[in-house]
């Protein structure tokens, strides 16, 4: 299907599946119950998985097929933003052209920092990567402000011209973003029994550019492309001697995955039409490093499962506070009860960076292939105890 093998049109159907039933998938516990807290149906927190989702698949495609660990790949996330905002201050607030004006300039930007930064290899080309997008930051915080607002951030106001678009709606106030009409902002609530299930026009938007954005990775990775760009991360010495030029392939890998940070920088803006310099800080680079390595570098889905788990633990595990450990241990006697609070709670709240370290440390140490050899590995064991069982034979009366 979609010119895909037996093997990815099955994990396209997962991921069409994850995105699709996501609003059922991450909202397991009813909304009066005290679990509810563990639920991570509503759509701010779905759009950021599905955005960081895009991001990790384009980083991917750098790092899992060619090996150039990147440090800087947070500067065109948030040149996407960037050029998302304009657009909207400028012509309309349709996401649509936003969104192709994000892909088009990350890829020009990223096209200049990758001719620089990959007349190096190993730790510096990581070096450079991070002072590009260091030196990113510095600009749009301080030296670039009447394009980027300094630290206030760029934001969509009354004043903006809009071309084509109305500068304000009838009762004064900012337009919101659409696709052709459909704001981005309008959701459906629906009740099932004691669950509430919301249903958002703009994460289906984002999901709908997430499977493509996936689609168009399963493509590359099993391209010739993407033949070529495992070759450079197996030995680029060899490829040398064999006479080919690794550099315009391993700098296609990285414009490739410059647009899909664009793309998700323009998304992010799309959702919510602001614009900050935070976003091109270095430790939103670390961030999306921490993602693919989680997930599994060089996988398919894993950068998937990797964002989709550091943002539920900075969205879900960082609001569990005290009154909520007390409320969980409140059945036990009360000396009991306080000392299992205190034992929680360096990992949760305001610690759930601890958590996510030692997640993180364990699976380095224990799943160097990410959560994706950890499923693989249950599959496995699983596969092999059915055949253990279907191959018992009824027990025989040995022949006289």
């Amino acid at each position: 299907m979609l010119g895909l093998g037996k093997k990815d049109t099955s994990l396209l159907l997962v991921v069409v599946a994850l995105t699709m039933l996501a609003p059922f998938i991450l909202n397991p516990f009813p909304s009066d119950s005290g679990m509810a807290q563990f639920n991570a149906g509503y759509p701010d927190l779905m759009q950021r998985f599905v955005i960081f989702g895009i991001f990790a698949i384009g980083f991917n495609i750098l790092f899992g097929l060619t090996g150039y660990l990147s440090f800087g790949h947070a500067a065109f996330l948030g040149v996407g933003s960037y050029s998302a905002v304009w657009m909207f201050k400028l012509l309309s607030m349709n996401i649509l052209p936003a969104i192709i004006l994000s892909v088009i300039i990350a890829g020009l930007f990223s096209l200049l920092i990758g001719w620089v930064s990959l007349r190096r290899t190993g730790i510096y080309f990581s070096i450079l990567t991070l002072a590009f997008a260091q030196m990113s930051f510095a600009l749009a915080y301080s030296v670039l402000t009447p394009l980027t607002n300094g630290e206030t951030g760029l934001q969509v106001t009354l004043d903006d011209p809009r071309i084509l678009g109305v500068s304000a709606t009838a009762d004064g106030s900012i337009p919101v973003t659409n696709l052709f009409g459909l704001e981005m902002r309008s959701a459906y609530d629906m009740a099932v029994g004691p669950w509430t299930f919301t249903f958002s026009a703009g994460y289906y938007v984002c999901a709908i550019a997430l499977i493509a954005a996936f689609y168009l990775s399963i493509r590359i990775f099993r391209s010739p492309f993407g033949m070529m760009l495992r070759a450079i991360k197996s030995n680029q010495t060899r490829m040398n001697y064999t006479g080919l030029n690794p550099k315009p392939y391993t700098l296609a890998a990285f414009v490739i995955s410059g647009m899909y940070a664009g793309l998700a920088g323009g998304l992010m803006a799309s959702m919510d039409p602001l614009a900050g310099a935070e976003r091109m800080q270095w430790t939103a680079s670390g961030e999306v490093v921490l993602m693919t390595i989680l997930g599994g570098v060089g996988t398919l889905i894993g950068p998937i499962l990797g964002a989709g788990m550091i943002k539920y633990f900075e969205n879900i595990f960082s609001k569990i506070n005290d009154g909520v450990l007390h409320t969980w241990f409140s059945f036990l006697p009360d000396g009991i009860e306080n000392f299992m609070v205190a034992v929680i709670h360096p990992f949760v709240g305001k610690g759930w960076h601890l958590t996510l370290g030692l997640i993180f440390m364990l699976v380095v140490t224990f799943l160097p292939g990410g959560l994706v050899e950890g499923g693989q590995r249950i599959a496995k064991a699983l596969r092999r105890k059915n055949k253990d069982d279907d191959g018992k034979s009824p027990s025989t009366e040995p022949a006289e």
